[in-house]
């Protein structure tokens, strides 16, 4: 199967700064490196490709940052640490695409746009923080970090890890820039860490507020709001499993609509890891999308050819 001449892909936060690595930035532009070889197969000359990424674990880190310096440095409210998020992420991958794509010599512009996503000011997950971001801790580390402030839960088996709300996106501010950008045939990276979450204030004004929104979510809104068909959610497993962890694990290649939600209503998949992933393979198929797939990010060709990656069908 050819590249789609419109495609969203969708990178997670773990698959651009996985567990392996402390964080510095050499490391993170390695890791940028291997992604950007990964997707050069799909940015042909005259596709319409947009990227989205996640910041759970960068994002976390940032926040880490602020503890342990808030009694010299004021910290900042957590929509400015999702945009400082998005501008350092968003630069680093720009830059490894830039140059794979000039190795290759593909003369494609390349931008990202700092995007911002309205969310509802009156929506639960302010009253009840559930997205896990930031790094893996034990559970005495947690307890010792939830004394001073931090709320944690635990997260699919791999540790303890901050959590904070996260606001349904309704509507992508930035909407009008990223259609155009992308009819221009520029490479483009926006929506990263799910955007940054903002909502009207009683003036009218947009304000930002403390949430991270989900990028997953985020990205199915983007793919349907610009129509696109194809959403490629890339991430640092093969396929989706059931059962995961057990003896019965199965691994999913080809799963219909209908088959998907029965598995998610039956709670096969984490919150803090697959569940989301689902959710928007659901949203995007639901609102008139094409297909969905997941798949590894380092086998992002083979995943859209079919070859590899769990793909969701109507059915």
């Amino acid at each position: 199967m050819p590249v789609p001449q419109s495609l969203l892909v969708a990178i997670g936060g773990n698959a651009t700064h996985p567990d392996s690595i402390r964080g510095t930035t050499e490391e993170q532009e390695r890791v940028a490196e291997r992604a950007a070889q990964a997707l050069l197969p799909l940015i042909r000359s005259n596709n319409r490709i947009l990227i989205t990424h996640g910041n759970g674990p960068v994002v976390g880190k940032i926040l880490m940052r602020m503890m342990l310096t808030r009694d010299q440095i004021p910290p900042m409210r957590l929509d400015v640490c999702v945009a400082h998020s998005q501008g350092g992420i968003g630069y680093i991958l720009i830059q490894a695409l830039e140059n794979a794509m000039r190795r290759a010599g593909i003369e494609r512009p390349a931008a990202c746009v700092v995007t911002q996503v309205e969310v509802d000011a009156r929506d639960p997950a302010f009253d009840a923080p559930s997205k896990p971001i930031g790094p893996f801790f034990s559970e005495p580390e947690a307890r010792e970090l939830e004394a001073k402030g931090w709320r944690m839960m635990e997260d699919a088996g791999r540790g303890w890890r901050h959590c904070v709300a996260s606001p349904e996106p309704r509507a992508i501010i930035n909407l009008h820039v990223i259609r155009a950008l992308l009819d221009s045939g520029t490479v483009l990276i926006a929506g990263g860490g799910g955007g940054i979450p903002v909502v009207r204030d009683a003036s009218g004004d947009w304000q930002g507020v403390q949430a991270v929104v989900d990028k997953d979510l985020t990205s199915a809104l983007l793919a349907r709001s610009l129509g696109v068909p194809d959403l490629l959610i890339l991430t640092a497993v093969d396929r989706v499993a059931i059962d995961f962890n057990t003896p019965r694990q199965r691994h999913l290649d080809k799963v219909t609509l209908a088959e998907l939600k029965r598995y998610q209503q039956a709670g096969q998949f984490a919150k803090g890891s697959m569940e989301p992933k689902v959710e928007a393979a659901i949203r995007h198929l639901e609102g008139g999308g094409r297909r969905a797939i997941i798949g590894h990010l380092e086998r992002a060709l083979p995943a859209l050819r079919g070859e590899s990656g769990t793909h969701v069908i109507q059915g």
